[in-house]
């Protein structure tokens, strides 16, 4: 096919997801390699998003794409009831780069059922079914991570299911209150989220849902103190701690996983998205020592078909592996670096730039239409003149391909990028943001 004949297939027969359908405008990719890929006319475009934030190693690499062929010569698929070795071999890794505290691995397709799979054993360990997420998460948008989710993703589920409860992100740039340091924001929002507790009833909560980052609305990082706080609020009332590493995981904030910057140990952890590094869909579900020992006489109620399934765990083994030997940690601190100090030069320079929040190679740019007011660029769950599409549409001119949510832009490479390659890309995002400051204001 050409990639005409490709995108008018596509549009005549496949719903896009999150689009209205009548003006969609797929572009029909050709090939890929590294961070770049390329259209039918033979267009780069530079991947700085990771797609969905999940191609944390680009595209083609060959120790990935040699693992999945060497298990397709074995055996592509067995139940999971049965042993299969990359199963075996990535759930003994997973174990081994988590805290002391973690048992066993739970494997899923991806990151909305690994949520709600955390969810359902959160509730048949504690025997309680109330469980916490924050307004502004995104948790996945099957029926029960779409319930878990807060932002407004999660309308169409609703009226939604009996026992979610929902708090606010330490979203301190945003608060109306000015808070003398990041202590002493903790504080303040510690306080309100055990007040909360209360108030639905501190036994009937059976976890605390987090997103150890807050990720696609606005990469919202957590000040200081406030996860050991939000364990010694779980741990005073008997809640588990569940940390979402589904965006988060895979070295993307420079440590292995997002909740090693915080200096926690979570109770569950779930993951997917760089486990494979999009190669073949994978996700998964961390439980501690005491969780795993439950099920050892207490029937563990979830079950899916492709639990575990060995082609995606051989890729798993493959990128942690490669995670390892290609000292992506280290590429991610020397580029994270360049990172954070390109994107607060932006900030001092645009009018438009409110914020810029950054850890490791996970950023988000805020807009502001009035930066000292705080106004955002378009208002909350609303774009009605297309604004960030417009944005969007000048940023891939440049073939600076990423994606927008509510007013900030999202700026995530893969975990590969070299510092001249991201430098490249990074004037682009300047210039477009020059371009804001003059037509959008």
């Amino acid at each position: 096919m050409t990639g005409e004949e490709i995108k008018s297939t596509l549009k005549k027969y496949n719903l896009q997801s999150w689009s209205k359908q009548r003006n969609i405008n797929p572009i029909s990719i050709e090939k890929a390699d590294g961070i770049y890929f390329w259209d039918y006319d033979g267009n780069r475009y530079s991947d700085m998003s990771s797609q969905l934030v999940n191609m944390n190693l680009g595209f083609g690499n060959k120790a990935i794409g040699e693992a999945i062929k060497a298990q397709v010569d074995q055996y592509c698929f067995i139940g999971p009831s049965y042993g299969a070795e990359s199963r075996a071999k990535l759930a003994k890794k997973i174990i081994e780069l988590m805290p002391d505290n973690m048992g066993k691995v739970f494997f899923t397709n991806a990151g909305a059922d690994a949520n709600e799979n955390a969810v359902k054993m959160a509730r048949m360990f504690t025997g309680r079914n109330k469980v916490f997420s924050r307004y502004r998460s995104y948790h996945g948008s099957s029926f029960g991570a779409g319930n878990l989710t807060g932002e407004p993703r999660r309308f169409p589920l609703e009226p939604g299911v009996p026992g979610f409860i929902k708090f606010f992100d330490p979203y301190i740039y945003r608060e109306a209150i000015e808070f003398e340091s990041e202590e002493a924001a903790t504080r303040y929002y510690l306080a309100k989220l055990e007040e909360q507790i209360q108030y639905e009833g501190e036994t009937s909560v059976a976890a605390i849902f987090m997103e150890t980052v807050t990720g696609s609305n606005g990469v919202i990082i957590p000040p200081k103190g406030y996860l050991p706080g939000v364990r010694a609020l779980c741990d005073k009332y008997g809640i588990l701690m569940i940390v979402d590493e589904v965006m988060t995981g895979w070295c993307r904030t420079g440590k292995m996983f997002g909740f090693m910057n915080f200096d926690v140990k979570p109770d569950i952890v779930t993951f997917a998205k760089g486990v494979t590094c999009g190669y073949i869909p994978l996700g998964g579900v961390v439980v501690s020592h005491a969780i795993a020992d439950y099920f050892d006489d207490n029937l563990l109620s979830c079950g899916l078909t492709y639990s575990g399934h060995p082609l995606a765990c051989a890729a798993g083994v493959a990128c942690v592996n490669y995670f390892e030997e290609a000292d992506i940690l280290g590429n991610v601190g020397r580029t994270g670096k360049v990172l954070g100090e390109k994107l607060e030069a932006m900030k001092a320079a645009h009018p438009c730039v409110g914020d810029v929040r950054y850890i490791g190679l996970f950023a988000a740019v805020e807009l502001m239409k009035d930066k000292k007011a705080k106004q955002p660029l378009v208002p909350y769950g609303k774009d009605p003149d297309g604004i960030m599409g417009k944005i969007l549409s000048l940023l891939s001119a440049r073939k600076f391909m990423t994606y927008t949510h509510e007013n900030v832009i999202i700026v995530a490479p893969p975990l590969i990028i070299t510092k001249a390659q991201l430098v490249e890309e990074l004037a682009k995002l300047d210039e477009v943001l020059s371009i804001v400051d003059e037509k959008f204001l």
